[in-house]
């Protein structure tokens, strides 16, 4: 079985996940920004979410395939258990053709682009993202992921759906 890792990446968090996935299998991840050309039968496919969906590098690459078992894995600034990241998940399988069969997904919370916490801070205060502790302190936890835990939990995630 042929195996293919790629991610697309804006702060390095879905790199560092995309890395250990394909560590796990013995390949080299691939960057979505450098076109690779895919011919593995299995593909684990890494997005980081952008306003709840897959950013637009990962998603283009994801309606390309056909006739692949996918894994789709990505990082977010919530919590991946939050009804929010269940929402991302289901934009990403939403993704998929149906001539594909998604394997299996794993989502983690990562580190917030510094540019994009900036903006979040000029928001007035009935913006759905405007700073309040709450929102603070979920933006504070988020930059310490992914950690090790969650690179063990993908890689425990990726190799269960290999199975």
């Amino acid at each position: 079985m042929a195996i293919a890792v790629v991610y697309a990446t804006m702060t390095g968090n879905t790199k560092q996940v995309a890395d250990a996935l394909a560590a796990a299998v013995g390949v080299t991840a691939q960057n979505l920004a450098d076109a690779p050309e895919v011919t593995a039968d299995t593909v684990a496919v890494g997005y980081w979410v952008d306003k709840g969906l897959p950013n637009e590098d990962a998603a283009q690459f994801l309606r390309t395939l056909h006739g692949k078992r996918v894994f789709l894995f990505g990082t977010l600034g919530a919590s991946p258990d939050s009804p929010h990241a269940a929402d991302c998940r289901k934009a990403a399988r939403e993704l998929v053709a149906a001539d594909n069969t998604v394997i299996g997904e794993f989502l983690c919370q990562g580190a917030i682009a510094p540019a994009l916490l900036a903006m979040f801070e000029k928001f007035p205060a009935d913006h759905p993202h405007a700073p309040t502790p709450e929102s603070r302190a979920r933006w504070a936890a988020a930059a310490s992921h992914p950690d090790a835990d969650d690179l063990a939990a993908a890689v425990a995630a990726w190799q269960a759906a290999l199975q």
